[in-house]
């Protein structure tokens, strides 16, 4: 019987060229995770924000046109990056990720202070100070699918596979993450607990990608 590397030294060419177009496995946990996080604070961030400011359609409003204009934006940005620096995407990704971890490991208690200093602002302002408060992070959230497919296209060479594969998983995951906050989370753990377990898979997932980046450069498989 050949050995394995004999084996894969007589393998056709073609089935080589499917090998390596594939799209890598540990992508789809990753990317399904990091989803499941950004629901969970979309859903946590609106009922505290609401909490603060009250809640009524302009503040709704002013919330989810954070969340759409962020994601825009960051998304824009991620392109670029990942245009500019293919090579880095990955890292990049993994950075964003530990990033949005940190911001909301503390976030509810950003809220809280900057709720204290801009108590009794009028109500257009208290929209605008929301706005700012989720702006940033959701920038984050919005780069990390553009640097996700910018890293599997340079590996498939096919930008639909790559970002239907990547934008269904994470679309997956972010209904899973809405679900779970609203039915579980928040009834059972209350709104810190739950941007704790947020925070804590983002990090896990940043973690867990540099892990996988640093095999590579070994050489391990």
């Amino acid at each position: 019987m050949p050995s394995q590397p004999l084996a894969t030294e007589l393998a056709p060419p073609a089935a080589k060229q499917r090998k390596a177009r594939a799209m890598e496995p540990w992508l789809f946990p990753v990317f399904f995770l990091s989803g499941s996080a950004a629901l969970v604070y979309q859903v946590v961030w609106q009922r505290a924000l609401h909490g603060i400011y009250g809640i009524d359609i302009l503040s709704v409003t002013i919330v989810v046109t954070a969340f759409m204009l962020g994601l825009g934006l960051g998304s824009l940005a991620g392109g670029a990056l990942s245009r500019r620096y293919p090579q880095a995407a990955v890292m990049l990704f993994a950075l964003a990720e530990i990033g949005i971890g940190l911001y909301g490991a503390f976030s509810l208690r950003l809220f809280a202070v900057i709720a204290d200093i801009t108590h009794g602002i009028g109500h257009v302002a208290a929209g605008g100070v929301a706005f700012l408060l989720v702006v940033l992070p959701v920038l984050l959230m919005g780069a990390t699918l553009p640097l996700l497919v910018g890293h599997a296209t340079s590996r498939s060479r096919n930008v639909g596979r790559s970002l239907g594969n990547l934008y269904f998983i994470n679309t997956l995951g972010a209904a899973f993450g809405a679900f779970l906050a609203a039915r579980y989370l928040l009834g059972g753990l209350g709104l810190r607990a739950t941007t704790h377990v947020a925070a804590a898979l983002n990090i896990l997932v940043g973690v867990l990608v540099m892990m996988v980046l640093r095999r590579r450069r070994r050489g391990e498989p």
